[in-house]
């Protein structure tokens, strides 16, 4: 196997996979598709990083541009809680669909390097899609590189995020000091 798609949520998470990959003799190309990942800014930063690191390593990047704020909302509002699942399929699927329609022989995500993620719904989300496109899904278990992955990344100056990449994820990073604020100003009603 030589042409592998690695689907890329960011640059610190594809430190986890890129090296591991390469050292079994795979050369990924990173495929930037996440248009869960909002504010706007927040999306720029991140594909930017991307960008700028990928021809930096010699790595091929392939970008499908989709701010998709609109589109992310709609499909998981009416069940935030479990959105997580949706966000996975619909990112890998675009990664699986590329990958075949563009020769791949397989395709990853660095959404198996995080230790947050589903890391099991990813895998089975992907193993199918593989099999509906037609192209294989690559598994590996990159958790084991996240830390040392997060580490080169800030000693190469990477724009590290606080939350996964949606809205809903943002708010749950603040959810402490929402709780903190609401009993702090109730004490004042």
């Amino acid at each position: 196997m030589e042409s592998v798609l690695l689907h890329c949520c960011c640059a610190p998470c594809s430190l986890s996979c890129i090296e591991p990959l390469r050292a079994e003799g795979l050369e990924p190309t990173a495929f930037w598709y996440n248009p869960n990942i909002h504010p706007w800014k927040e999306y720029e930063a991140r594909r930017d990083c991307l960008s700028e690191y990928a021809p930096s390593i010699g790595m091929k990047l392939i970008v499908r541009e989709e701010y998709g704020l609109r589109d992310f909302v709609c499909h998981v509002a009416g069940d935030i809680d479990h959105r997580c699942a949706w966000c996975y399929e619909h990112r890998l699927e675009e990664t699986a669909r590329y990958a075949a329609a563009h020769g791949y022989e397989a395709f990853t995500s660095t959404l198996l390097a995080s230790l947050y993620q589903d890391h099991d719904g990813i895998a089975r989300a992907a193993e199918r899609l593989g099999q509906q496109y037609g192209v294989a899904f690559l598994y590996r278990d990159f958790r084991a590189n996240f830390r040392e992955g997060n580490q080169k990344a800030r000693e190469l100056g990477f724009y590290m995020q606080k939350y996964c990449g949606c809205v809903f994820s943002e708010a749950d990073r603040y959810q402490k000091q929402i709780r903190r604020d609401r009993e702090k100003y109730a004490e004042n009603v």
